[in-house]
């Protein structure tokens, strides 16, 4: 901390004191808590809390103390939960003045917050708490040193990573899902016969990334789609906060699987030659070249409904194994069971499309899960009732965990969408500047 004395401050809110040293306020889990650190003067911390003395070099906030003492377990053990006979948006209001948002409570409290707004149809602004001028209440005073480059990190990285939080992102996120379109219908017409027949070449050749593969329109849409997505990768890199967390996001790492395969084609060709052995195969290029299908998911980004279904398929891992505990278990059973009836017992007749367990396991998870392919089918009497109780069995399995992942899949729906209309708000008031 810049300003101020002493080797420890002293944080009052509500009537309740809280003692900290300097350091720990550096990188403090509440934003409002660790921006103290960074200030100058006494101007500086007036836009933090509600007063300071500095006799006693202490911060006052005038809010709710019982609430910040839920907060502050959750600075401690992790685990954030609503204060008991306190309205959910008060106790939400709280966290956000201190820089929490609904995602780092607890799922049952999650609950109870989406369930809440739902109600009241109520939104809040991480960024700018309710009560709170955008800018802060000197936002026109001086500024600290590297405000400006901060405040610019910050505008980037929501342009890049939200695509309602401003004009400039919506027209980004638009360009976006057009090369991935544009690319997407290159790819698939790239496997029409037609597409192929005026260049007279075989499947081997049109996997190679030759010279005069790249000149040609496909190869000329590819390398710009694929320029785009690198740039756009990159840039995203750059501005993100913590690079490391980065890497690990799930729809990053589908960014690098989609762009990566290009590079590594085209540097195959580089160094292997174009008429090697592994060319001439063209196998692996084509699987690389077909990777390109996981630019369909980065239409995630822009789009709720699938933000919602991997968020739900994050959540409800549990649920899901428990699924497929469920079908396994049956799948075992009943594909033995089945194989011994129409192929084991000397019946005098016999079913080749049962001749072993592993064969019967098709017959068994199409049952369960879908109407039947008709392709293998029981012919005995006993092996027919199994079947019809093979079948409402599979109903009965799958029906079990659905209720947890419905409850699951809109609650997450909802906290999307709140998400989604919070930065709404923040292109209102930009069109309103």
């Amino acid at each position: 901390m810049n300003f101020g004395r002493g080797p420890s401050v002293v944080l009052n809110v509500g009537g309740t004191r809280y003692s900290f040293s300097r350091e720990v306020l550096k990188d403090f889990p509440l934003r409002r808590v660790s921006r103290l650190h960074g200030c100058l003067s006494e101007q500086d911390v007036l836009e933090v809390c509600d007063d300071y003395d500095r006799e006693r070099n202490e911060y006052f906030f005038d809010r709710h103390s019982e609430a910040f003492g839920f907060i502050m377990l959750y600075v401690r053990h992790g685990h954030l939960r609503f204060v008991p006979h306190m309205c959910e948006l008060s106790f939400y209001n709280e966290m956000i003045y201190w820089g929490l948002e609904g995602s780092h409570l607890d799922y049952c409290c999650q609950r109870r917050l989406d369930d809440r707004m739902s109600e009241t149809c109520t939104y809040y602004s991480a960024e700018e708490p309710p009560g709170e001028p955008p800018g802060g209440p000197a936002g026109k005073g001086r500024r600290r040193p590297g405000a400006e480059g901060r405040k610019w990190l910050e505008r980037m990285r929501r342009t890049f990573e939200e695509p309602t939080s401003s004009v400039a992102a919506q027209v980004l996120a638009t360009v976006s899902i057009l090369f991935v379109i544009v690319s997407m219908v290159v790819l698939c017409a790239s496997t029409l016969p037609e597409w192929r027949a005026p260049e007279n070449r075989s499947v081997e050749e049109q996997s190679r990334y030759t010279a005069e593969s790249v000149r040609e329109p496909s190869g000329i849409i590819e390398a710009i789609c694929i320029g785009w997505f690198t740039a756009e990768c990159i840039v995203r890199f750059i501005v993100s906060k913590n690079k490391c967390e980065f890497v690990r996001r799930p729809l990053n790492i589908i960014d690098l699987l989609a762009i990566t395969p290009y590079y590594i084609s085209v540097l195959m060709t580089v160094f292997t030659g174009e008429n090697s052995q592994l060319q001439r195969a063209g196998v692996t290029l084509r699987v690389l070249r077909m990777m390109r299908i996981f630019w369909v998911i980065k239409l995630a980004r822009h789009f709720i409904g699938l933000q919602t279904l991997g968020l739900t398929l994050k959540r409800c891992y549990r649920e899901m194994v428990m699924l497929l505990v469920f079908i396994c278990v049956a799948m075992a059973i009943f594909s033995a069971l089945s194989q011994l009836l129409e192929n084991g017992l000397d019946l005098g007749t016999k079913n080749k499309d049962y001749a072993s367990i592993p064969a019967a396991c098709w017959w068994v998870i199409i049952s369960m899960t879908t109407v039947g392919y008709g392709d293998m089918c029981p012919i005995t009497v006993p092996g027919r009732i199994l079947g019809g109780i093979c079948v409402v069995s599979g109903i009965v399995l799958l029906a079990l965990p659905i209720t947890f992942i419905y409850h699951s899949f809109v609650q997450c729906y909802h906290e999307l969408k709140f998400r989604s209309a919070r930065y709404s708000r923040s292109l209102s008031a930009e069109f309103l500047n």
